[in-house]
This record gives structure tokens, sequence and C-alpha cells, in this order.
């Protein structure tokens, strides 16, 4: 039976904590203590707010960011509403590890938005309104830079030519490593983009690296880019 996604026309404002970005990123926060981090499509995720809280120098980008917090607000919570009615039923999810019920994720999603609610309206400076394929950074601006559920994901809405320059833009504003997850479609597919990058960035050093992090199936994987 073919794998039923998530169906979206739109990329949505949906947020992400600094606990599952940890996870899916495999990152060891403490290896990070006194670099600079991008996080890139961050959206309403609460990761920047929770990781400078912590005294970690964090920078959101996102192109929704000329957008008032009074704004958001609604739309944040129309789009939860929306995107846990979607998912409850599909079989690409696995519901027995980390989250559990569609009421622990729709907790966690309520929390990571109204946490950077808070933060964008307090650290406004810290969030960067960008549009990829191009980012307003000094080149080898950050140590690390993320970026999460934009890239692959939505491989139907975005060109391969988008995901070849976003990555080398990624790579062009940072001198040590971009991690990018996951590395599969909403259908829990491999993204058909993935070997040919591989063969296209051979300024870089291309790895998908495994974790123990899987809610859409087989995303227990990120792809982490270095310099060769």
């Amino acid at each position: 039976m073919k794998k039923q996604g998530l169906q979206l026309d739109r990329v949505v404002l949906l947020g992400r904590t600094c606990d599952e970005y940890t996870r899916y990123f495999g990152l060891e926060m403490e290896q990070w203590r006194g670099k600079k981090i991008l996080d890139v499509a961050s959206g309403v995720g609460s990761f920047r707010a929770e990781a400078a809280a912590l005294g970690h120098d964090v920078t959101a980008a996102d192109r929704i960011y000329d957008i008032s917090p009074e704004e958001l607000a609604p739309r944040c919570a129309a789009d939860l509403d929306h995107i846990i009615d979607s998912v409850r039923d599909l079989n690409v999810y696995r519901w027995d590890n980390f989250y559990g019920t569609p009421e622990r994720l729709r907790g966690l999603r309520e929390r990571a938005y109204k946490t950077f609610l808070q933060d964008y309206r307090e650290q406004r400076e810290r969030y960067v309104r960008v549009e990829l394929p191009r980012l307003p950074f000094r080149d080898g601006e950050f140590d690390l830079t993320l970026l999460s559920y934009l890239l692959f994901v939505y491989e139907n809405q975005l060109s391969y030519d988008f995901h070849l320059q976003s990555i080398r833009e990624l790579m062009r504003v940072t001198r040590g490593e971009a991690r990018i997850y996951p590395t599969v479609t909403f259908e829990a597919e491999p993204s058909k983009y993935l070997a040919k990058l591989g063969e296209d960035l051979i300024e870089f050093s291309v790895e998908v690296i495994n974790t123990d992090f899987e809610f859409l199936r087989n995303s227990n994987n990120f792809l982490r880019i270095t310099r060769c």
C-alpha cells in the first residue's frame, strides 16, 4: 500500500522545541557553547529562545520575521489545529516513541510557539528575515547552521536548483558545518534530490548521519555538510 503523507500546498507555521532539535540533529549543545549558531527556516520554533536561555549564541532566520507577533499568534494556532487533525491517522508517523499521542504532540507544539512569540517580542533583533536561496550574513559568520522541515520534505514545491543553491548559501555563511533534517519527504520516502546533491556538491563533504529519533518514518537521520 502506498504511503500516505501530509498534504501541504504551503509551508506551515509549526514550532519545534529545543529538545526536539537536539534529538533529531544529534546535537551535543555543550560542544557549541561559545560558538555562533544559525537556525534557518526556524519559523515559530522555540530553539533560539531556549538555547539562548542556556547561554548559547543563536540567531533565527525565516521569511516570516517581518510579520508582527500579533499577526503570527492566530496563524500559529490555526496551523497547529490543521496539522494535528491531519496527522492523527496517517500511516507515515510513529506514535510509539517520543510523542506517544497527538495530544502530547499538540502540547509540545503549543509550548514551542508561545515561547517563540515571547522571545520574538523581546529579542526581535535576533530574528532576521531571509529569503532562501540568499542569506544576508557574512561569509563564515556562523560555526553551525541548522535547517529543518523545509528542504527535502517540500521537494514537490521546491526545485532541485533551489535545494542546491540554498545548501551552497548555507555553507557560504558557515565556517563549521551545516545540518539539514529530515532527508525524506512527507511521504516518508528518501528525497529524489539527495543522491544528485551528493554528486554536485563536490566542494563539500556530504554525509547522512543516523540518529535514534524518528516520528516521520525513515526520518532517523540528518544531512551533515562540511568542507573537504
